[in-house]
């Protein structure tokens, strides 16, 4: 679903309907919950789709759950990992740093379910 631009003053300034604000702050909400922009076109569809049915709308944010605990875990194991290369780090006067060691791709010792070198 495209929206259309907006209309402008001789000045330049936008101009909005009721219904482009609505719309606008429709995308907000959504962008806020982390939809991406083709669930949000999708979701804009239901919402003016006066026949649409909530199961397809739960389906899609239950679709987005799946995602963002995707990213959760995946975070978390960045946490985990950046911890563990924290904790070994002396923060002294030597040079030596595990966390520019794994950041330039040389081998450190992780321990299982945290993130390695991307180049492995």
């Amino acid at each position: 679903m495209d929206i259309p631009a907006a209309g402008r003053t001789e000045a330049g300034y936008r101009l909005y309907t009721n219904k482009d604000v609505n719309t606008l702050r429709f995308i907000h909400r959504a962008r806020q919950l982390g939809f991406s922009m083709e669930d949000i076109r999708r979701l804009l569809g239901l919402w003016q789709d006066d026949s649409r049915t909530s199961m397809d709308v739960k389906a899609l944010a239950r679709a987005h759950i799946s995602v963002l605990d995707e990213k959760l875990a995946k975070l978390k194991a960045m946490k985990r990992t950046l911890k563990h290369l924290i904790d070994h780090c002396e923060g002294d006067e030597r040079p030596d740093c595990p966390i520019l060691d794994d950041l330039a791709g040389e081998d450190t010792e992780l321990p299982p379910g945290q993130v390695g070198p991307r180049f492995n």
